[in-house]
């Protein structure tokens, strides 16, 4: 049975997955929102699959005994498997022992490095073998699906590769193992190491085994420098430095969109229907993973988004933001089920595409400019931003004033009501304000007093109009008394102090009706789905923030360490964790998720001078 023991690997144009056997069951080309060459993770229906008929010029079809969708490697007789990153990157081993003592070691890459003045990211997937010790007996069980797991990809085969006639881009497996043993599933003695190149449908230049040694050195390499940059707290090392290289893996570079998640309908709650394709960028998800990063130094990732960014505004002509965009900057991501996918564990609808796009949500606008405005502080940019991007801006700032006090689905993006969700107009608030401020570093003062005095209305309506005067604290509409955790949000976007009395009896209230032991809903309240039967980790590490600015220090660090037990294998988070047995649902790995990790450590660690 699927579960999320999943070890992403990538190079920021592709992605996959690896379970806890060896078996890469996760993978879309030629691009993260792409069709899944390899989608076993949501269970194809036919478990073999038909066999593609042969076509004219040699075809042949993977054997129906081959798993639909996958990308296995094992030893006969295979008793024990460990796992581990090669420290600093993405770049997994997997150690593999069998019932006599063999031991082979896999090493999993997508190669990523600097080549000719220009970052070769490949639309490819490498895999190499190395026999340790005995007589290993080697099995590969490849077999990639074609229209989201309908059919298995017909082949042609030549002496030392095998190509996959996928859509819209054929994929070619290049090697220096048996071709036939790999088409048949086949086992082999391991007596050296063998060298696997998924990649592009072209000839392959060069030895594949030196050629693939050296890209997993360059590759390491490149991780590696890229780390060596972070501005990382003392504690909890470990986990900050996995979680920003993962957060790095969800930004599609060739655009500099940032994904949700890197997979698709993986359930917030067993059969609750809550499955949702998270392959897309969401502007607030986007805002809140570059707020994280930039906190650790990666400008880089800043630098790629705002180009994104840039390229959203400018199509939108100052009308409107939508919620979400492909990474491509495509607008329309129709939402469909796929037939031939049962789904995680069965439990499907598989979704492709989101109807979130066409939602209104009107924070998008202020979480447009404040992932902009670092650029008109930042003299470490390649590309400040000047008098035009902030004329530019002031279009989605016209955005954010004309819509501060509109109903919208909110951040929690409801299907079938609305509100004026307080969130929504504190972060426009936040826009508003924040462009106030990059106009005075421009030198444009009549600019900066006409946002600060829109943002001065838009203040006063808030605390007029999301007071609930009988509880004695802000509701998360307007004119309503509910909680939802987005309210902690208050003191992180500067609307409150987090001594404020107002904040105060907020959390209180907040804390109070949300808090399930050392986890936090999103809201109680029954949704289209019924009621909520799992806890958002984004607002757990919410919690943890804010029980430390309350001065409830030491209980933060203690949630903060409970939580961290809940980390897969690999060192990541999904969306959601069960409240009652502590498992983890929902797309993996999940930005908000990985965000709460860097941002919690970088607040309760201890200083560097604590060492000296």
């Amino acid at each position: 049975m699927p579960d999320l023991n999943l070890w992403p690997i990538g190079n920021c144009q592709v992605s996959a997955m690896i379970d806890s056997e060896a078996g890469l069951v996760w993978a879309c080309a030629p691009r993260v929102d792409g069709d899944p060459l390899f989608c076993s993770l949501l269970s194809p229906r036919s478990e073999g699959g038909e066999s593609a008929a042969p076509s004219a010029g040699g075809s042949e079809p993977a054997p129906a005994a081959l798993p639909r969708g996958e990308w296995r490697m094992s030893l006969e007789n295979q008793v024990s498997v460990e796992q581990t990153y090669l420290r600093n990157t993405p770049i997994l081993i997997t150690r593999l022992t069998d019932a006599d003592g063999g031991v082979a070691e896999i090493f999993d890459f997508c190669p990523r490095f600097e080549r000719e003045g220009r970052m070769y990211r490949p639309v490819a997937f490498a895999r190499i073998v190395r026999p340790i010790s005995g007589a290993p007996r080697l099995r590969v069980a490849l077999n990639p699906a074609t229209n989201w797991g309908e059919r298995d990809a017909a082949t042609t085969r030549g002496t030392n590769h095998i190509r996959y006639l996928l859509k819209p881009q054929p994929m070619r497996l290049t090697t220096d193992a048996p071709v036939g043993q790999i088409l048949e599933g086949r086992a082999f003695r391991l007596e050296e190491a063998k060298h696997f190149f998924l990649g592009p449908d072209e000839p392959f230049t060069g030895n594949v085994g030196h050629t693939l040694s050296t890209m997993l050195h360059l590759t390491t390499e490149d991780w590696r420098d890229w780390v060596r940059g972070l501005a990382i707290p003392l504690e909890w090392q470990r986990v900050v430095i996995r979680a920003a290289i993962t957060l790095k893996l969800c930004q599609h570079e060739e655009t500099g969109a940032i994904v949700a998640a890197l997979t698709t309908s993986i359930p917030e709650a067993a059969n609750s229907g809550r499955n949702w394709d998270y392959r897309y960028c969401w502007i607030r998800d986007a805002y809140y993973t570059v707020q994280a990063l930039n906190r650790l130094g990666a400008l880089d990732v800043l630098e790629s988004y705002l180009g994104y960014l840039r390229n959203i505004v400018d199509d939108a002509k100052g009308g409107l933001i939508q919620p979400l965009y492909a990474v491509s900057g495509e607008k329309r991501i129709e939402e469909w089920e796929a037939p031939a996918l049962a789904g995680y564990r069965g439990m499907g609808p598989v979704r492709v595409g989101n109807a979130a796009y066409y939602q209104v949500q009107h924070d998008a606008y202020g979480q447009i400019i404040l992932s902009n405005v670092q650029a008109f502080f930042d003299e470490r940019l390649f590309r400040k931003a000047t008098v035009e991007d902030f004329q530019a801006l002031e279009r989605v700032g016209e955005r954010a004033w004309e819509t501060h006090d509109q109903p919208d689905a909110g951040l929690w993006e409801y299907r079938t009501r609305s509100a004026v969700h307080t969130y929504s107009s504190v972060m426009n608030w936040a826009g508003c304000d924040r462009l106030a401020n990059a106009a005075a570093v421009l030198g444009l003062d009549d600019r900066a007093a006409l946002w600060r005095e829109r943002a001065q209305k838009i203040r006063e309506r808030i605390e007029k109009d999301a007071w609930f005067a009988e509880g004695e604290r802000f509701g998360a509409s307007f004119g309503g008394g509910e909680t939802d955790a987005s309210l902690l949000q208050l003191v992180d976007m500067r609307f409150l102090a987090p001594d404020d009395p107002r904040f105060v009896r907020t959390f209180e209230a907040v804390e109070r009706e949300l808090r399930r032991g050392e986890h936090m809903l999103r809201y109680a309240a029954e949704d289209d789905f019924g009621l909520p039967e799992t806890a958002f980790n984004f607002c757990t590490f919410w919690l943890i923030e804010a029980l430390h600015l309350a001065g409830r220090s030491d209980e933060a660090r203690a949630l903060y360490e409970r939580t961290l037990e809940r980390l897969t294998p690999a060192g990541l988070l999904s969306e959601d964790t069960d409240f009652e047995t502590g498992e983890l649902w929902g797309n993996y790995p999940q930005t908000y998720s990985l965000v709460g990790l860097i941002n919690c450590a970088m607040m309760l660690s201890k200083p560097w001078s604590a060492i000296r």
